[in-house]
């Protein structure tokens, strides 16, 4: 079953256990991924590919944690709250990213491949550990790694 599938699935399951935030996330998935299809150019009734699916995920763990960022920032924890509980149902769907000990580990490791010790290379060394961790691990832990090693 894709994703797509899976999504359109939960929303059924939210409505009969009544589940308001679960339902609500769901449904935003799924016209997310309807907007995604005809920004490629598809019917809205074309089923996306699942990279296509993880894509849309990760636009929207992202965005989640920008708002939750935002609003706690601005003093609304209790809207933090609300997005909060909707990244974990985004993240639910998400495979897991790797820890960020692997993560330092494979950055060391990519760093002596490429010959980077400078801090004017961490460019360099970043753009070539995102090109092979991509949707393997947090943008954030890799750029973490990247200073620690150079700094």
């Amino acid at each position: 079953m894709s994703l797509q599938e899976t999504v359109r699935d939960g929303i059924k399951g939210a409505m009969r256990a009544k589940d308001q935030v679960r339902l609500d996330t769901l449904r935003g998935l799924s016209a997310a991924f309807t907007n995604e299809a005809v920004a490629l150019g598809k019917t809205p009734q074309t089923p996306i590919t699942d990279e296509e699916a993880l894509a849309v995920l990760r636009r929207a763990s992202k965005q989640r944690r920008d708002a939750i960022e935002q609003f706690k920032a601005g003093g609304r924890n209790d809207l933090a709250a609300i997005e909060q509980a909707q990244l974990t149902v985004v993240e639910s769907f998400l495979p897991s990213m790797m820890p960020r000990e692997q993560v330092l580990e494979l950055a060391r490791a990519k760093a002596a491949e490429l010959g980077v010790t400078y801090r004017a290379d961490a460019g360099k060394l970043m753009s070539a550990l995102m090109k092979d961790l991509r949707g393997k691990a947090d943008g954030n832990d890799v750029k973490a790694a990247v200073d620690s090693l150079l700094s």
